[in-house]
């Protein structure tokens, strides 16, 4: 699913997948900046809690996001495919200006969200102008290739990761969750030696990558972010590797970001965090 159309006279949103366990009673880094972004004291956020089965978890982001501010945070709780006809539930969400996916099963995402008025919704909205953000499983599902499933691990192997369509707000990444904490860099490898042209976006947890309407990644959190960019990719195996085999790359360029570093998805340029230790 390629991203939606941006009209000339708009800008897009800001999608900011996050890698999970984000700091919910410290700081609230992550979510505050979210807010912030999506209008402050005027920002409508919409909650997506279908990634969960756990009932509170809609309600807890809601009373989250008005407690940083929000004028009005609000829970739509999609659990099967016919909740997507629901015209009220639609009305709300085109009045949101952020829209939030929870935490769980991307898949669940994916299932129940795919290919419905309520995605092809999101993706409309965030290219005139809605923030559109995601935690562990509603990181994973923000982007054209979505990764459903795979086993952890440094080496990359053939079988590792399993793909499949994310919603599309950006084709320029493949998005990663709980990485260093789940030893997940030998799947996103694997996933980028399928995909070539994407950039592989790890994101530890309680960290977020905040992209910018111009394509500019922007590290936020407590851990730090793993670039894989195989722009320059001279050698993959991928094509001829048995299911289980370690899969050879080569010419990969891997850059560690923390808070407050930028790679620009564009020009594939990574520029260190001004902060001084």
């Amino acid at each position: 699913m390629c991203p939606a159309k941006i009209d000339e006279d708009k800008s897009r949103g800001w999608i900011v997948p996050v890698g999970g366990a984000e700091d919910k009673q410290g700081s609230q880094t992550i979510l505050r900046r979210f807010v912030e972004l999506s209008g402050g004291d005027a920002a409508r956020v919409a909650v997506i809690p279908t990634a969960s089965r756990l009932e509170d978890t809609g309600p807890r982001y809601v009373e989250l996001f008005r407690e940083l501010g929000a004028a009005e945070s609000f829970s739509l709780g999609y659990e099967q495919r016919s909740d997507a006809d629901r015209e009220d539930w639609l009305e709300l969400l085109e009045s949101a200006t952020a829209i939030f996916l929870t935490g769980g099963n991307q898949l669940r995402i994916s299932t129940i969200l795919g290919g419905t008025p309520v995605a092809k919704a999101i993706r409309r909205l965030n290219a005139c102008g809605v923030t559109v953000g995601g935690t562990s499983a509603g990181a994973a599902i923000l982007s054209e290739h979505m990764i459903a499933f795979g086993k952890g691990g440094a080496t990359p192997r053939a079988g590792m990761a399993s793909l499949a369509p994310g919603f599309g707000m950006t084709n320029r990444v493949v998005i990663d969750q709980h990485f260093r904490q789940r030893d997940r860099l030998g799947r996103l490898l694997t996933a980028l030696a399928y995909n070539p042209f994407a950039v592989g976006i790890g994101l530890d947890e309680d960290t977020a990558a905040f992209i910018s309407p111009e394509d500019v990644l922007q590290v936020e959190g407590a851990g730090a972010i793993t670039v894989v960019d195989a722009s320059s990719l001279e050698h993959s195996s991928m094509g001829h590797a048995r299911t289980g085999a370690v899969i050879c790359l080569t010419g990969i360029k891997l850059h560690i970001l923390d808070r407050g570093a930028t790679f620009n998805l564009h020009t594939r340029e990574a520029t260190p965090s001004p902060h001084t230790p």
